[in-house]
This record gives C-alpha cells, structure tokens and sequence, in this order.
C-alpha cells in the first residue's frame, strides 16, 4: 500500500504542478477550479497518512499555515538597484544618445511593462526555489520564502536543474484587489488604496495564511546571477527564463531604434487601462549582455536601463484646508487637505503644496475647487485653481509668524525660501528626528514606526535618540498594542541596532546635508567618530566627494555641546560608533603602477569579467570610471572596442590590451 500511496502522491504532485503552470504561467486552465480542487483534496489526505511523502515542492506546501516570528535581513550578492527615470520622449533620446557614445551606433533595446508591485528576489539550487527575499535598500532585504511560496505563479521546482537567482515584480491582480477590498468594506476595515499596497502588504505578513489567501502572482524579469546560462541578450535571458518554467511578460518587444521604442512605449499610455494589472510605466533595458557589462553602474543605477514614467494624471477636487507640519529641519511646510480624489490608482486626499510663496504664487484659499496631478509614486501636487468656480466664500490663507508645535517665532533664513523654527527644543523636530533615526536607511530598528515613535514621545519615555536605549519592558508593555511579544522583538532589535557601523549612525543622527552615502564616504575615511569629530574644514573638505557646505555643517553640528553629550551618551549605552566596513587603503599607500590612476575598460575581455578587472584594479589604487576624458590616464582595450578606443587614440591616451592588464595584475 506504501508503494502505491508513494506513485500515486507522485502522480497528483506532478499532475497538479502543471496545472498550476498552465493556469498562473500559461493563462490557460487545463481543468475547472472543482476538478483541481478534488485532486488537491486527495493529495493533502495521503500525505497527511504518509507525512514521509511531503516534499518540499509538493502543491499541498503553497496553501501557507506557518505563523512567522519575524522577517530575517537578507544581504543581496547582486544589489537590487533602482532605474533612472524619463518622463517625456526626449529623456529616453537622450538616454540613447548616452549609451551610444558608450557603446557605439549598434544598440538593440528591450521595452517591457513596468508592473506596479513590490520587486522580489528568487534564489534557486539545484531546480529547487530556496529563498525569496524583498529589496529593502537595495543591499539587504527581509526573507519572505514562506510567503513567497504561496504565489502559484511561482515555480517551487524548475524544469532544469539549474542554481540561479532571478527578480520579478509580485502584484496583485485588479480582480485580487477588487474582491479583497469588497471583503475589507464588508468587515468595516480601512481599504486597501491600491494594488501594489495591498501586494507588499500581503507578502509582509507572518500569518502566510494571509498571503495566500491574497492570490498574488508574479512576473519575472531579470535573471540576477546568470552563472553558466547559455544567454548573451536580455530578451535571450526571458525566453531562458520562460523555458525554466517562469512567468514573464509577453507584452516585451525588441527594438533597433529608440524612435520604435518612443512609439511602443507611448502607445501604452492609453492601453494600460485595459490591462488585469496596475503598471506604473515602462521599462527600456540595452539587449545585449555584453554592452551592459561595458555600460556598467552608478551609485543608484545601471547606465543601461531606465524606466519610463507615464505622464501624470490630472483631475479636479476641492481644497478644504491647509495643514502645517514641521520637519526634523525645522522647516514649516504647507500641505493641502484635499476632498478625497482617485487619481493614477490612489485615493488622495493630501497633496504638497511646498511653501508658502507657492500658496501665495497660486493664490490659493481654502474651498477653492482645484487641479491636481500625480503620476506613480510621485507626491500629488496642486497644478492650479478654478478661479472661475469661485464662489466668494472661500479664504485666504496666512502663514503663520509663529511655529505651530513649540509657538517659537519663525525665521527665514539668507537664501531659502521656507519658514523654519530653529528652537532646538522643538517637539516636532525632535519626534521626526526620533523617526529619521530608527528608519531602515539609519539605524533600522524594526518596530518602531512612526506610531510607535510618537507614543513614546507623548508619554515621555523617550526625548531624544539615546532615550532609546534605555527603554524597559515594564513600561513598554504599558503602551496601546504593545504585548508581550511585540515588546520582546523592539527590544530585541533596538539591541541589535547598537552593532551597526557608523555609516548608519551618522546617517542616523540627521547632521544637515549629510546623506545616506556621504555618511558612508565620511566613515570609511575617518574609521571612527572621535576622529570625525576632532577633524577641521580643512580635514573634511580633502575628501573628494565632500563640499564646503557639507563640511561646515559636520563641523559646526559636533561642535554643538548638547551634540556631544549625546555621542557620549549613545557609547555608554554600548552603541557602536566605529566604521565595520573594509578599511579604506590609501593610494599613496600602494605599490602598484594602477594607484592613483584612472583607467577606462571598454570591448570584450577574455580572462576576467568586467566586474573581476574592476575590482582588482580598485584594489591596487585605481579610479575605474565608465567614459574617457582628458583625466583619463590608462584605457584597457578588449575584443571588439569602439568608440572609446577612438577617443583614446584621438587624445594620445596610454592603451593596454588585455594581456598586459592580467601580466601586471599578476606581478
């Protein structure tokens, strides 16, 4: 009976794994939901009397049941980079006139939909679907497997034995959304205000249960690590992609020209409304492999792709009132409360308005009808007013001379156009800079939202970040929606975050025009923030990518007293305040004819990836940049180099072939 049990758990697993395909894949039901529905019946009876026979991929798996503890950080080997974005039809010639001074004329482009959803990152070994994880920053991400593998559309075993990672866009269907939001109506809970909400959502929840009763699906559009993939094009990697078994787009066309893509891409501005899906644009990608190794990254982005926005949508409301909030800045900001509007598939009922010389500019009064636009996840914004429609009761709008949280009187400073409260003791400032801390660019404590944030702020448990880390559970647990194991998690986390490297911390504590990647500029070269700190303009301003005005910010923030009692209170409390990351070499350090050198890479190189040489010749001191200039000092030259080689020749630049590159990085 074992036997028999054995083949036949092996027939409904096979059987119902195509069905899924030919269902969430192909779009093509090969049998009603009730024939389906039956055999999963009978598939989940056996393995429930032979649990031996339960395997990982078996369909009885997807239907969720696991109640998480919480999501786990997952680092990307290959970073999940944001696109660049065009708006109009001269962005996109202009992205192609970039790539062709980079490549030369011969370029094929790929044109894809740009789904609205939560991107996604799928780790395969062997065949087998083994980790799912969300983008977070780009660097690292939160394990949702459990999660991910509800998703039918998503194969949990390829039909290749092959070890890769893919990226794809999880979305919910507008049918999905639809049914779950009439549901949401019916138990009077807050709706949904669009698909790709409710999609990331659903997928961050830790009752999987949740997420596959949300009948997600995905689309697939990358493969992130081809290892040994037999594919040199992007719109190759799809058709590889769709023979593992994947869900891709069909909707992509290839192109020679980027007057055919303007075309394609235009013409879906208006078709989009008719598609089960939300897309938020499209999304223009160089076909060849080759060329988007030679093309390369910025910081944010690859150099070969960018995403095209579709024109914003305008429509017409009523502006009720205008509300003032203060940043962490200082900085009053007016926003307009609008009556609720849908518009490019959100419900609005806030819409910028920026400053007060915009208000007056518009001349804007409160119960003016108004136009509205917004465009993806662009902030909505007033466009103009209806003078026409007025009626003679609406009313104007004054700033006001004094803050509206601590009423100390508002300044404008030389040169800026906001108003700004500069009190230091302001409660609005210091809860936003409590909320800037903790988020996930800073110190990423999870837990501890803006809610969250601001109870502990009304109950003056917390007065600034290092209030933080002297929290106790007694007192948490005494706040609304905190139990016992949400305590325990925050806790836990706000433990974990003091092991972070300065980069984070000095990100965190919000020092004016320092960002995210200055932060890390400024901790790799200082190694500390008692070096930082004692370090002059002078010290500062020798960093290539940090500025006069940058400098006096740093400079005069840690000579501020009540800064420095905070950096020492944050030691005592054991946060970390050294850089964890490699120790930054320097070039006059090196013994390496590379150091201190530019060197441009263009054509096909044999012996080393692009990515390897890049890496090695960094290491040794060199500057690798993406084009050749008059700074450039070396070019390497593979198979196949155009224009660049041209221009190197034309400016008497010093050029290598591949062979000398490997012979001196081998010395």
């Amino acid at each position: 009976m074992t036997n028999q049990a054995e083949q036949r758990v092996k027939e409904l697993q096979n059987l119902l794994q195509q069905y899924d395909y030919d269902y969430h894949v192909l779009d093509k039901p090969a049998v009603s939901d009730a024939e389906y529905d039956q055999l999963l019946r009978e598939l989940s009876k056996l393995e429930q009397e032979h649990p031996e026979l339960v395997t990982p991929d078996s369909p009885t798996q997807r239907v969720g049941g696991a109640v998480l503890d919480a999501f786990e950080k997952v680092t990307h080997e290959t970073p999940m980079l944001s696109l660049g974005n065009a708006f109009n039809a001269d962005d996109l010639r202009s992205f192609d006139q970039r790539v062709k001074q980079a490549v030369g004329e011969n370029v094929r482009y790929v044109s894809e939909l740009k789904i609205d959803g939560l991107a996604v990152s799928l780790r395969y070994e062997d065949g087998q679907f083994v980790r799912g994880a969300t983008r977070g920053d780009g660097t690292v991400g939160e394990n949702i497997t459990a999660n991910l593998r509800t998703i039918k559309s998503i194969p949990l075993t390829l039909k290749e034995p092959v070890t890769l990672e893919v990226r794809g866009e999880a979305y919910m269907p507008k049918r999905s959304f639809d049914a779950l939001n009439k549901q949401k109506e019916e138990n009077g809970e807050e709706l949904f205000a669009n698909p790709r909400n409710a999609a990331a959502g659903s997928l961050r929840q830790l009752d999987t249960k949740i997420a596959a009763s949300r009948n997600l699906s995905i689309y697939v559009y990358s493969i992130a690590n081809q290892g040994d993939a037999p594919i040199d094009s992007h719109s190759g990697g799809l058709d590889y992609l769709d023979t593992l078994g994947f869900k891709t787009n069909k909707e992509r066309q290839t192109f020679d020209s980027m007057e055919d893509v303007i075309e394609f891409v235009e013409g879906w501005t208006d078709k989009r409304a008719d598609l089960p899906y939300d897309i938020d644009g499209m999304v223009i990608k160089v076909d060849s492999l080759a060329h988007q190794e030679e093309l390369g990254f910025t910081a944010k982005s690859p150099r070969w792709a960018i995403a095209y926005k579709f024109p914003a949508e305008e429509v017409e409301t009523t502006l009720l009132d205008i509300e003032l909030s203060v940043g962490r800045t200082g900085v009053v900001t007016p926003t307009a409360i609008l009556e609720p509007v849908r518009v490019a598939g959100t419900t609005v009922q806030r819409a910028s308005l920026h400053n007060e010389d915009l208000i007056r500019e518009k001349d804007l009064r409160i119960g003016d009808k108004v136009i509205i636009k917004k465009a993806g996840d662009i902030i909505p914004e007033v466009v103009n007013v209806l003078v026409e429609k007025r009626t003679g009761e609406e009313k104007e709008f004054t700033m006001p001379t004094n803050c509206p949280e601590c009423e100390s009187e508002l300044v404008r400073l030389e040169e800026e156009v906001a108003l700004r409260c500069v009190n230091p003791a302001c409660p609005a400032q210091i809860r936003e800079g409590l909320i800037h801390f903790v988020s996930r660019t800073a110190m990423n404590i999870d837990g501890l939202g803006e809610k969250v944030i601001t109870q502990l702020f009304q109950h003056e448990l917390i007065k600034d970040v290092a209030d933080l880390y002297k929290l106790q559970k007694e007192e948490l647990l005494e706040l609304d929606r905190m139990g016992q194991k949400s305590v325990e998690k925050l806790l836990a986390a706000i433990e974990q975050s003091k092991e972070n490297s300065l980069e984070k911390l000095l990100f965190g504590l919000g020092i004016r025009h320092v960002g995210a990647k200055a932060a890390k500029t400024l901790a790799e070269e200082f190694e500390s923030i008692d070096q930082l700190m004692n370090a002059t303009h002078a010290d500062i301003t020798a960093i290539h990518e940090i500025g006069d005005k940058m400098a006096e910010s740093i400079v005069a923030y840690f000579q501020i007293e009540e800064a420095q009692q905070l950096i020492q209170r944050l030691k005592d409390h054991g946060v970390n305040v050294s850089y964890k990351g490699p120790k930054k070499v320097k070039v006059e350090d090196i013994d390496s004819v590379f150091a201190g050198k530019t060197v441009v890479l263009t054509g096909k190189l044999e012996q080393l990836t692009r990515n390897e040489a890049k890496e090695k010749l960094e290491a040794l001191g060199a500057k690798v940049t993406g084009s050749v200039s008059k700074s450039t000092d070396l070019l390497i030259a593979g198979e196949d180099a155009g224009s660049k080689l041209t221009k190197a020749e034309s400016l008497g630049i010093e050029i290598w072939n591949e062979n000398r590159l490997v012979e001196e990085l081998n010395k």
